[in-house]
């Protein structure tokens, strides 16, 4: 989770909202890291997890992240959620809980619905002042 927060932190330096990613091996190994970068790149898309999906993929060879970690300093959204059920990951932790917008347990539980091919253990509340923190200073500055 430091990881993450170091990449939310790059992601703040740059004018996204601070948001960071890291995707693991089933070894705990770094295979890839992401930070939001919607405002560098003007991409709606550009959210910090699917940025870790994507380099992750792109290093491994394969869509299929099977037996891999994404870890995320904050609860994904719907769209970064589905990502994480297609990419076929085994587990997602993250720090801060979203109450607008959380798709994985404040709003909607995408990840675990039963009606979906793949399923994904989840841990949230790792790190989370530290990921709120973050998050509450960036908004507080504008």
């Amino acid at each position: 989770m430091r990881l993450a927060l170091d990449q939310a932190r790059l992601a703040s330096g740059h004018g996204d909202i601070p948001v960071g990613a890291v995707l693991l091996d089933a070894a705990g190994g770094v295979v890839s890291t992401g930070g939001n970068e919607r405002e560098l790149l003007q991409d709606p898309t550009a959210h910090a997890e699917l940025l870790a999906l994507r380099r992750g993929a792109k290093t491994l060879g394969t869509w299929r992240l099977t037996e891999h970690t994404l870890v995320s300093t904050l609860e994904p959204c719907t769209m970064c959620a589905g990502a994480l059920v297609l990419s076929r990951v085994a587990q997602l932790i993250f720090g801060a809980y979203d109450p607008k917008a959380g798709a994985v347990a404040s709003l909607w539980d995408v990840v675990r619905d039963p009606r979906l091919n793949h399923r994904i253990d989840v841990r949230g509340g790792i790190l989370e002042a530290e990921c709120r923190a973050i998050l509450s200073d960036f908004f507080a500055t504008r």
